[in-house]
């Protein structure tokens, strides 16, 4: 069934969705939730690494088996093979894209859903400063800024530390979503057995990549019986950018353990403290449900 309301023109924004989407088993459900909302004008996605060169193909994998399981067509761009700090002669075709997208004329305002490590960004903001003023960057990453604790690890800003506070001290536009935050998107492997593995490929995919990393010797950090779609906020505060709560304040500095530093004079940002999750997991799950139907047989 097709959704039977139109978004507004002048309410419609260009997305652009940056991605480690074969780390773990969140990515695909924020890639997914993104690429059914009209009011996002998904311009393209780009693969993100996750800690080694061979980290983004592996994302690029994964992003084509969503994009082909929903029956989209959206461009797909690798991204950089490295963290920031390994400068390169040529820069990827992911950041040559967001350079190209970001110095489009457009009415339409350009936002960044990073949900993973934000190295294709940072990349492409030293490649073209001039891009720091014609985009939202909005990122999942970072630790609690008033609780940081060394003994915990954040894995997107761990994952390229310099990237982070490059782009922290840019003075770009950014609305970060720090762990506190995104790790409250809890839901049932039962819900997802209910309401998402019987719509069509791309629940199935869901699902069973879901079950698969949940069996798996890299999922030691999980519950058990529940997942947090920490990544899927970033698609819902740019469609409801009142569904949480927020503040501004100024950006923090990461240290290499991922806690926080501060320092006076500090661009601000927008931060979330709080985050809608029945909205945001219901947004998407009647999405999928009227767009692909109850068509898998289990």
């Amino acid at each position: 069934m097709p959704l039977l309301y139109e978004v507004p023109e002048y309410k419609k924004i260009r997305v652009v969705v940056d991605t480690d989407a074969a780390c773990e088993a969140d990515d695909p459900f924020a890639i997914a939730h993104a690429l059914m909302s009209g009011k996002l004008e998904v311009r393209a996605i780009l693969a993100e690494q996750f800690g080694g060169p061979e980290t983004t193909r592996k994302s690029y994998e994964e992003i084509m088996n969503i994009v082909q399981a929903m029956d989209i067509s959206v461009p797909v761009y690798m991204g950089e093979e490295g963290r920031y700090s390994d400068r390169r002669d040529e820069i990827s075709p992911a950041a040559r894209f967001l350079i190209d997208e970001a110095l489009r004329e457009d009415e339409k305002p350009l936002f960044v859903l990073c949900l993973g490590a934000i190295t294709n960004i940072a990349t492409a903001m030293r490649a073209c400063p001039d891009i720091v003023t014609r985009m939202t960057v909005v990122w999942i990453g970072g630790q609690d800024l008033d609780h940081s604790d060394p003994s915990i690890r954040e894995f997107n800003s761990g994952n390229d530390i310099d990237a982070a506070n490059y782009v922290m001290s840019s003075g770009v536009s950014l609305w970060l979503i720090p762990m506190n935050v995104y790790s409250t998107m809890h839901i049932g492997l039962a819900e997802i057995q209910r309401r998402i593995y019987p719509c069509g490929k791309i629940g199935k995919h869901l699902f069973e990549n879901m079950i698969g990393y949940n069996m798996s010797e890299y999922a030691g950090w999980t519950a058990g019986e529940s997942w947090s779609l920490g990544d899927s906020p970033a698609v819902g505060v740019v469609l409801e950018p009142n569904c949480g709560r927020y503040v501004y304040r100024e950006a923090p500095i990461f240290n290499q353990d991922t806690t926080c530093s501060f320092k006076e004079g500090r661009p601000v940002i927008r931060v979330y403290t709080s985050v809608n999750s029945r909205y945001i997991l219901e947004d998407f799950m009647s999405k999928l449900e009227l767009l692909y139907g109850k068509t898998f047989e289990m």
